[in-house]
């Protein structure tokens, strides 16, 4: 008897909550007709293509099929894993995307902070769009630009060094076969690019600060220094690390269009350079093995996502409002 009264019970709360999202999707039915892109994107790109990941687990071949191919469970992972190079990639992906986060923080909090104090409208809108323009320059042609920098014959930097007179002929930096210098030049190339946009979002944040309270601050004798550091940078802690956590999401996924269009297939710069990204793309491309680069991939997407629920879990315990979930 009370098997059957909770379970009418349960029936009448699943109807009720079918009527009551009907009636919401015709009342508000532009809104959701609105929305319906955004989620056909997620359903069709995002989830469906999760079911290629049993080729993880498989001898994938192409005419068989992916249901149809044979199972040999970990395998793939165990050829990876048994090989010296998931260490290197799995380091530098995770040490050049924490320093792309990093420092990409910093600038991005310096170059808002340096725009909204600028008192010149017309000089402040100039100065922003000269920052913002950058990211929209593909990573190929910056490439282009960093090969006139730093080639050994025609590269500028070794042509003004020996004008100069710091290096002589015939002794120029071979920035290509020197892998320690890489680290420094990629994070350089990722502020340039993008922290100048990256800084729009706290530009938005510093704006809608409370005038009053600078006003107030100024009346008590503070500094512009001291309401930076008192007013705008702790009003920008909730953004920042919002933001922080939006990044770590993707800490485990190196940038394959900056790398592989900077670097290349350039075996001297390996150590330093190849990433997740690059190593699956390459062996995709030498081998042909997309069975194993699927397996990759997998490792990559997992570890990701501990570390996404690893620091909101610390973010949500010290700062609940800073959370993403």
């Amino acid at each position: 008897m009370n098997v059957a009264l909770s379970s009418n019970k349960a029936d009448s709360v699943v109807k009720k909550r079918k009527k009551s999202f009907l009636s919401d999707v015709k009342q508000n039915f532009y809104l959701y007709l609105l929305v319906l892109p955004g989620i056909l994107y997620f359903v069709i790109f995002k989830y469906l293509p999760m079911v290629g990941i049993i080729v993880a687990f498989q001898d994938f071949n192409t005419v068989k099929g992916l249901f149809k191919s044979k199972f040999v469970g970990l395998k793939n992972f165990e050829y990876f894993f048994t090989s010296k190079d998931w260490l290197v990639v799995t380091w530098n992906t995770l040490y050049l995307n924490l320093l792309f986060l990093i420092t990409g923080l910093f600038f991005s909090i310096l170059i808002a902070i340096v725009l909204s104090e600028i008192s010149s409208k017309y000089f402040k809108k100039v100065t922003q769009s000269l920052v913002i323009l950058p990211n929209f320059i593909s990573w190929t042609l910056v490439s282009m630009f960093v090969f006139a920098l730093l080639s050994t014959d025609v590269g500028l930097i070794n042509s003004v060094l020996k004008a100069l007179g710091f290096i002589q002929e015939g002794k120029e930096i071979n920035f290509y076969a020197n892998p320690s210098l890489w680290a420094g030049i990629l994070v350089v190339l990722k502020i340039w690019k993008t922290a100048g946009f990256g800084s729009v979002v706290y530009l938005a944040a510093i704006a809608g600060i409370d005038q009053e309270i600078y006003e107030a601050a100024k009346m008590d004798g503070a500094s512009r220094m001291q309401c930076i550091t008192k007013i705008t940078l702790p009003q920008l802690k909730t953004t920042a690390v919002l933001l922080t956590l939006f990044g770590i999401g993707g800490i485990f996924h190196g940038d394959l269009g900056m790398i592989y269009a900077i670097v290349g297939d350039n075996p001297y710069l390996y150590d330093t350079t190849d990433v997740i990204d690059t190593y699956v793309f390459r062996m995709l491309r030498q081998m042909n093995d997309m069975s194993m680069s699927t397996a990759i991939g997998l490792y990559q997407s997992f570890v990701g996502f501990v570390i996404v629920y690893t620091t909101n879990y610390l973010a949500k315990k010290y700062d609940s409002d800073s959370a993403i979930f």
